[in-house]
């Protein structure tokens, strides 16, 4: 991992007896990724983070700019263990390059439409580097209580929207709903474009965004 720099963070308590497994997870990660995208030089910061992670997991990543991801952890939480066994681990590292590479160019967005097509490339880029299945979060809500709630054109474009509401949930917005929006908007558009020219990473929020409005699945009114 030449391009990659690991910092342990170790004020929050140290994660020794997880170290090999992670680095292999670090590794296996950076592999697949060489085969589809130029390794960017990134800081990648590995933290204790006792219930401040997915709780499904025991795992959380999160993106700070081009050149810097962290990943926090939860020794604490019972699910841990097995997200170290079954590729959870990858996917998350897969899922935070993704964003690095586009804060490195487009940006990861302002405005609450910019940020669902970023989530779901990010979830459909894992799923093509890595042949996973779709996360949690990305299989969260129904494609009919997405077609209910029928999110407007014109919301899309709010760079004042609550982030928190719309993909972690809250009030009438169930968990995660805009993690699968922003999944199924991404998978709308791949399904009108051909394989060999998908720009995984710098693709205009427009473009996803106009392929799901002629699906229906948002709307224009």
């Amino acid at each position: 991992m030449k391009n990659w720099t690991v910092h342990w963070l170790g004020a929050s308590g140290n994660l020794d007896d997880y170290h090999t497994i992670m680095m292999d997870a670090l590794q296996s990660a950076y592999t697949a990724l060489s085969h589809h995208v130029q390794i960017p030089e990134i800081d990648v910061l590995i933290q204790r983070a006792v219930g401040h992670t997915i709780p499904e997991l025991g795992i959380s990543g999160r993106a700070y700019r081009a050149s810097l991801f962290a990943l926090s952890f939860d020794p604490d939480n019972p699910n841990l263990a097995n997200s170290l066994l079954n590729g959870a681990l990858a996917r998350q590292i897969v899922h935070e390059v993704h964003h690095c590479l586009r804060m490195a160019g487009q940006g990861y967005g302002k405005t609450f439409g910019e940020a669902l097509v970023s989530e779901g490339l990010a979830g459909r880029f894992v799923q093509h580097v890595l042949q996973s299945q779709p996360e949690p979060w990305e299989a969260a809500v129904p494609i009919s209580i997405l077609q209910a709630f029928m999110v407007k054109k014109s919301a899309l474009s709010d760079a004042r929207y609550d982030h928190a509401r719309w993909f972690f949930g809250r009030g009438l917005i169930p968990r995660w709903f805009g993690y699968t929006l922003g999944y199924e908007i991404v998978g709308e558009w791949l399904n009108t474009t051909c394989a060999d020219t998908v720009d995984w990473i710098n693709v205009a929020a427009d473009v996803p965004i106009t392929a799901a409005i002629k699906s229906g699945l948002i709307s224009t009114d």
